[in-house]
């Protein structure tokens, strides 16, 4: 059947929505009685012709008491699903009381099987029935959906004189007629669309993406194809497409297989029925509901090829506490040990997008059995990039894909492609099985320059790919050279160390009247009058001050304490800081800790205050400044390393800075604006000379214009 034929019975079913719903629902809820009548309309064509043995056999299996008889029927209707009530849909066409109609309605559609039952559930059909019946059209519903002028069966509709009047319509031409249909109707509602259905021709190049690469090595083998989020099942299709086309052009024979995991109750009751009507019985039952971040549907199962668009900027956080939340994290895809590290890959809880990331690159096939791996495309926006500090979990999971030397591409797409949002969009492109000339590289596709304008707009999608220029961006791809559009990496220049950089805390102590009475007055709110009997005491022997010197005056505070039988806590200390001690840039720096390197026990920082730097074998730690505190981004691929960048960067500035280790983090990132930003050239003074003379001659034309009219 052509495509000419197709987009008629398209648009006939299309019209069926105009002719009997409208006045009772509004058009954004067409879809909600168009698309499941269409798979009971075929599901019950393609059940027609073996009705009878259905029935025969349904009807002895009771009589002989068998409970289980789902493979018996199957087998029996010759198809993945069966319908045991007396009734086919034409049958309702003669009846005339809405009532009866109803009730005759409802045991045909009790009658299916199991898999439809989850389809109708899922679409929640039956909801719709008393609308249907209180408005009088059930009836008129039925019978358009089995008029003489189409045919949704597979079999062809004779004239009088034998000739085919209507050609039938095999598992293939169904399933287009049916995303044609679902396309409409995301396209009608594109408020919504992007959250479930991603445009075909980016779909197309996702498939290229994945499958271009190792067209020469497919097998006459099994392979599984994986979509964790895959919404109406369009993806999967296309990329089955895809497969089949290379493996027949290679010569090969393959068996594939299609695993999908989908949260919306509508959109995964869609998928299913795609499957159903084109066939594809084994597959539909691999269409799995539920949310794949907190219930993952194939936890054992490893894939070949996996490619999704996942939700970005929506919340996981339901998800993110049915696993245990941040604190008690109790699924093991979410936290991997790396570099003997142990990497927490659980993103913020407002936008879970690289968790399907991270949940498909746990499904690798690895091991020396997987010549080509896994492979894997994925759309994202751009905060997929950039968001995440260095240890937090998007930083976490960039780096743990780049560093495993997992990420070959990542292609930027046009804006407006898609047909809900306008922001910027990227195709990631993942494998475990790296060929040798990408190994250690990572391509960047600027293919947002890319597209042809659509003849309407459909939401706030304005754009598409050509099928030239799919093939332009595959190109690209595999042929992984350096052009403007096309830039190669070392994996190395996407990662960086962020750097802490301390300041020593230089304080200075006063302990004039008026400022030790306040500080009595601190230590009466803390009831520590102890303390502040030490500092009286120290303000006659020491004098007022300032003493710029935080480390001598602490000695004596240590001497006049034990003397007094006063303990020195940590607490005290403290309050000594905060309460006493006052900033002051020319002030000596505090000392944290001076040591003897080798020695097990640092020595006691008392006595050694004066001048701990005149003996060569100590190591001196300063307090650091919180409010001095700062951080900096080294590049991994930084001249000098972390060293060399203190050196030249920042001890120029700030002498006495340093760089505490035990913070310093390697985070990851990529800048598509950083590597393919294109500067506008500055306009020649002359230009701007002219444009200048210009706006002045305009300027004394008006003037005079103004002078003339008041003359």
């Amino acid at each position: 059947m052509d495509h000419t034929q197709l987009n008629w019975i398209a648009g006939f079913i299309w019209n069926i929505a105009d002719d009997v719903l409208r006045d009772v629902y509004v058009r954004g809820k067409y879809r909600d009685v168009i698309l499941p009548m269409v798979v009971i309309r075929r599901l019950d064509a393609v059940l027609e012709p073996t009705k009878e043995a259905v029935l025969k056999l349904s009807q002895q299996l009771d009589d002989a008491g068998v409970a289980n008889k789902r493979d018996a029927l199957c087998a029996a209707g010759q198809n993945a699903f069966y319908n045991i009530s007396p009734f086919t849909l034409r049958d309702l066409r003669a009846r005339a009381k809405q009532q009866q109609l109803k009730a005759d309605f409802e045991a045909f559609l009790d009658g299916f099987s199991p898999n439809v039952q989850e389809i109708l559930s899922k679409f929640k059909f039956r909801n719709q029935i008393p609308t249907l019946v209180e408005a009088d059209i059930l009836g008129s519903l039925i019978e358009k959906f089995t008029s003489n002028d189409i045919n949704l069966s597979p079999n062809p509709v004779f004239d009088q004189d034998g000739k085919v009047r209507l050609p039938g319509l095999d598992n293939h031409a169904m399933g287009t007629i049916f995303e044609e249909l679902i396309r409409r109707f995301n396209e009608e509602n594109n408020e919504e669309a992007g959250e479930h259905f991603t445009p075909r021709d980016v779909v197309e190049l996702m498939a290229n993406l994945i499958f271009y690469p190792i067209a020469d090595q497919i097998k006459d083998a099994t392979y599984r194809v994986y979509d964790g989020a895959c919404g109406t099942g369009g993806m999967l299709t296309v990329a089955e497409e895809t497969l089949n086309t290379l493996a027949r052009d290679h010569g090969k024979e393959v068996s594939i297989h299609l695993f999908g995991q989908e949260v919306q109750p509508e959109t995964y009751a869609i998928s299913k029925a795609d499957l159903l009507i084109k066939g594809e019985g084994r597959a539909a039952e691999n269409m799995k509901y539920g949310s794949t971040l907190s219930s993952d549907a194939f936890p054992s199962l490893e894939f070949d090829f996996m490619l999704s668009n996942p939700p970005y900027g929506k919340s996981w956080k339901t998800d993110l506490e049915r696993v245990g939340g941040k604190k008690d994290l109790s699924d093991p895809r979410f936290t991997v040990h790396h570099q003997g590290e142990e990497l927490s890959l659980v993103t913020r809880s407002s936008d879970g997008q690289l968790m399907f990331l991270v949940n498909k690159l746990t499904k690798m096939i690895s091991g020396p059995k997987a010549p080509i791996g896994s492979r894997i495309a994925e759309v994202h926006n751009g905060s997929s990039l950039f968001t995440g500090d260095a240890g937090q979990g998007e930083s976490n999971i960039r780096r743990w894909i780049i560093e495993n030397d997992w990420l070959e591409a990542i292609i930027a797409l046009p804006m407006n492609m898609f047909y809900n949002t306008g922001i910027a969009t990227y195709i990631w492109v993942v494998t475990n099985r790296k060929p040798e000339r990408r190994k250690g590289k990572v391509q960047l596709i600027d293919a947002t320059g890319i597209c042809q304008p659509l003849r309407k707009n459909l939401g706030k999608k304005n754009c598409e790919f050509s099928a030239e220029q799919i093939r332009q961006v595959t190109d690209m791809f595999l042929v992984f050279e350096e052009t403007e559009q096309s830039k190669i990496f070392p994996n190395a220049a996407f990662g960086y160390w962020k750097i802490t950089v301390e300041r020593p805390l230089r304080l200075k102590v006063d302990l004039s009247a008026s400022r030790c009475a306040l500080f009595r007055t601190t230590c009466e709110e803390t009831k520590d009058k102890p303390l502040a009997n030490v500092i009286d005491r120290l303000a006659d022997s020491l004098g007022a001050g300032p003493h710029p010197n935080f480390n001598l005056f602490m000695d004596a505070v240590e001497d006049d304490a034990k003397e007094h039988g006063v303990k020195l806590t940590a607490k005290r200390q403290s309050l000594l800081k905060t309460g006493l001690a006052e900033r002051d840039e020319s002030a000596e720096p505090v000392l944290k800790r001076v040591y003897r390197p080798g020695k097990a026990e640092a020595d006691p920082i008392h006595g050694l205050y004066a001048s701990p730097v005149g003996d060569p074998a100590l190591v001196v730690e300063y307090e650091p400044d919180t409010d001095l505190r700062d951080t900096e981004q080294v590049p991994l691929l930084g001249s000098g390393g972390i060293e060399a960048f203190l050196e030249r960067e920042v001890l120029p500035h700030v002498p006495d800075a340093w760089i505490d280790d035990t913070k310093t983090q390697i985070g990851y990132e990529v800048s598509f604006t950083r590597h393919f930003y294109k500067p506008t050239p500055l306009r020649s003074l002359d230009e701007i000379k002219e444009d200048l003379l210009s706006l002045q001659a305009e300027g004394d034309g008006l003037l005079a214009q103004v002078v003339g009219e008041h003359a």
